[in-house]
């Protein structure tokens, strides 16, 4: 909407939006002007006068939050009628974020965004590429449900990337596979056994699904992230322990999308080189023997 818009043509749109909601929302003249406190024959004139004056800014403001709409839409300054509390909680969501592994909402957003790119910035290594094994080290202490059921969805999110037309682009830090491999940090006391056959399970499935799955790795050192995902052009999901935060606002979406597509660019380690990467970390894993 142009904010340089002809003050005859703004105060037309003004009337007719003003009435509009009036109607919609089954207000009269009368019950408008005890709200905002104005005679009536105030808002009389704000619905008949013709000319290109507009109401001051007060009662602009006040019939706006009368009418449970913005006063820039009234005013033909937004397209939006939403009011600012309310574009806030439309595009701004908090929710619970189990420690487990997929739950109904991450599979609902997924179903969403099907077709769309979808890119990813796991916490640790991509729960949709764990093998049953890690999953059961990992997760058992925290989950609800039986092991046997969360494996099962995280099996079933491998199955729908798998027939999806969603590509799949996941960025993490290069020092996580790296301390993996070597059983350090978050993965002390993870058996050796269990460590090479993950790095196998890695191998196969970047083999198997690339170019539609693609894994980058980016120097922590320079770049930084917070486990995030970012369903196309439609959400943006940030995995902040035991919340999400979603945001479903254009310019949020396109900041953050920016932001991956720098990982992406700039990672030491481009998604045509993984298997051989892999390769020589599971060596690693025997050297530590």
């Amino acid at each position: 909407m142009p904010h340089n818009m002809d003050k005859r043509l703004r105060a037309d749109h003004f009337r007719t939006r003003l009435s509009r909601t009036m109607r919609e929302t089954g207000t009269s003249q009368s019950a408008l002007a005890r709200k905002i406190g104005v005679d009536r024959s105030t808002i009389s004139q704000l619905l008949t006068d013709e000319g290109a004056r507009l109401p001051n800014g007060h009662v602009v403001g006040a019939c706006a939050a009368a009418l449970g709409v913005s006063a820039d839409w009234l005013l033909s300054l937004s397209d939006r009628p939403e009011c600012a509390a309310d574009l806030l909680a439309n595009s701004l969501s908090l929710s619970e974020a189990p420690r487990a592994l997929v739950d109904e909402r991450i599979f609902e957003w997924h179903r969403e965004a099907a077709g769309y790119k979808i890119r990813h910035v796991p916490a640790a290594l991509p729960d949709m590429l764990k093998t049953r094994a890690l999953l059961e080290w990992e997760y058992a202490p925290h989950l609800g449900r039986t092991a046997d059921q969360a494996i099962g969805a995280s099996e079933d999110r491998l199955k729908w990337m798998r027939s999806a037309q969603s590509d799949y682009e996941i960025a993490m830090p290069r020092y996580e596979l790296e301390s993996f491999a070597q059983g350090v940090g978050y993965y002390e006391g993870l058996p050796l056994d269990i460590r090479r056959e993950q790095l196998d399970r890695f191998i196969e499935l970047g083999e198997q699904l690339y170019p539609r799955m693609r894994l980058y790795l980016f120097d922590a050192q320079r770049l930084y992230s917070a486990p995030v995902t970012i369903f196309g052009p439609l959400l943006c999901v940030f995995y902040a322990g035991g919340h999400y935060i979603a945001f479903r606002d254009r310019d949020r979406i396109e900041t953050f999308t920016r932001h991956f597509d720098r990982l992406v660019r700039e990672s030491t380690l481009p998604a045509r080189d993984l298997s051989a990467h892999l390769q020589m970390l599971r060596q690693t894993c025997f050297m530590s023997v």
